[in-house]
Formats: structure tokens, sequence, C-alpha cells
């Protein structure tokens, strides 16, 4: 009876071991001073220098160390920043995405996918702890982390209690590449149940350009005009894009 062949010990994502894989992340046969020399030299790099001292591929490499142990993983590293563009644009595409990439499964995905819910929970305790009108970078820092790289329009609301304190961040609404139905009454209903007195209106722009368009501006006077006459006030309205961020207040459009 054939014996079945064993999965290479230490390999913690199958789909990165496949045969079908790309060069470098099918070594489990080589010999480990290769790629484990190489892995101490970038940690040692990381520790003295942060992130900044290395290129997107590096910093990537660091994070699929942990779901590839045994492999060289700068190959499927630099073929994920030139498929995506950036860092962030991996650590934030979709899982569907994510597994055209040749070697990459589950286990990738998860590293990937716990990284970007860190940084997003983050970035929103830093909102909690102190009022959202005196920390406006901490905000922008926060939108940018959720939402600049997603591939479809999603609706988010900061709601705010009476000393602009975080009450609560909720996406409201997710849509099409380019579309997201917002219902100005849902909004403000929504902000009455959780007791809000203002609003911070966030969308992205998954296109990359945050231009607010007629329908941006429109639809935030709107909601503006439903929430004034219930004592909720409208802050401002955020669009956030992989190129930057507009502020519909700082255009002076609201």
């Amino acid at each position: 009876m054939a014996r079945k062949k064993a999965t290479p010990e230490g390999c913690a994502d199958p789909e990165g071991c496949r045969s079908d894989s790309p060069p470098g992340v099918t070594g489990f046969s080589e010999t480990t001073s290769h790629f484990v020399g190489h892995r101490e030299r970038l940690r040692d790099r990381f520790r003295l220098g942060g992130a900044d001292a290395m290129p997107d591929y590096e910093l990537l490499e660091l994070v699929l160390f942990r779901a590839v142990p045994r492999a060289d993983v700068k190959p499927l590293a630099k073929a994920l920043v030139d498929r995506f563009g950036s860092f962030a644009e991996v650590i934030t595409a979709s899982p569907g995405r994510l597994r055209e990439v040749k070697g990459v499964g589950d286990a990738i995905i998860t590293e990937f996918k716990v990284i970007g819910a860190a940084v997003e929970r983050v970035t929103r305790e830093r909102l909690r702890a102190r009022p959202v009108l005196s920390s406006w970078s901490a905000v922008i820092a926060h939108c940018r982390a959720s939402m600049a790289y997603a591939e479809q329009e999603q609706f988010r609301i900061l709601f705010l209690d009476k000393r602009n304190q975080l009450i609560l961040d909720e996406v409201q609404q997710r849509g099409t590449v380019d579309h997201t139905p917002v219902y100005p009454r849902e909004v403000v209903k929504r902000a009455l149940e959780v007791a809000a007195s203002a609003l911070i209106l966030v969308h992205n722009h998954p296109s990359g350009d945050p231009t607010p368009s007629n329908a941006d501006i429109q639809m935030t006077k709107t909601i503006i005009d439903v929430a004034r006459p219930l004592g909720i006030e409208v802050h401002d309205h955020i669009i956030v894009g992989k190129d930057g961020h507009a502020s519909l207040k700082g255009l002076r459009l609201i």
C-alpha cells in the first residue's frame, strides 16, 4: 500500500507548501541555514532601526515568517507587494484576492488580518483616550487605517457624546466599488439610539482619490438638516483614499 506523503515539518500553511508555490516558498528540502540566517538578519535590522529601516517587502517578510516557518518567503513577499502596491494594501486586501497569489493560503491570510485588526483597534483606542476634536490627527489615522485601502465603499460614523468623546465607531453601510447607499434618517435614528450629541461622518473612495463628489456634499447637507433640529451636530465628513483624505468642513463645503 502506498504511503501517504507527509506534510513538511513546520509547515503552518498547507497552501504555502504546495508544489506549485512560487520559487522560494517550496524550500522545505533546502538546508535551513540560508533562510534562518536571513530571518535573523531581518529581525536584527528591525530591532535596531524599526520599520522605517525596511522596505515594504522586508516588513512583509517578518509577518510571513510566522505563517511559513521553514522556507524563504522573500519571493512571495515581493510578489505580494508587486501585485497590490504596498505593505498596507497587502494587509488590507480581501482574502479572495490574496488567494489569487500562488503560495497564499489560510495561515498567511489569517496573519494579515490579525495585523489589520490590531492596527484598527490601536487607532480606535487612541480616539477613546481623549476628546476627538482635540486629537484630529488620531481621527485621521484611525479612518485611514480602517478604510483607506478597502476595495468597496463603506460609510462609517463616529458617534460622540457632549464632551466630544467617542461613544461608538460603526460602519453603517457597505456598497460597491463606487457607491454606498446612505439614508439620512437612519443615520440620525442611530445617533438617537446611542445618545450621541455629535457625529463625524466618514467614507472611503476605493479609486484612491478623496475629492468629494457633488453627491457626497449634498448627502452631508441633508444629514445636517435632519440632525440639527434634534440637537445633533455634524462636525465633519471625512473622505479617505489611498492618496490622502479630504475634510468637507476644511474645504468649506459644509
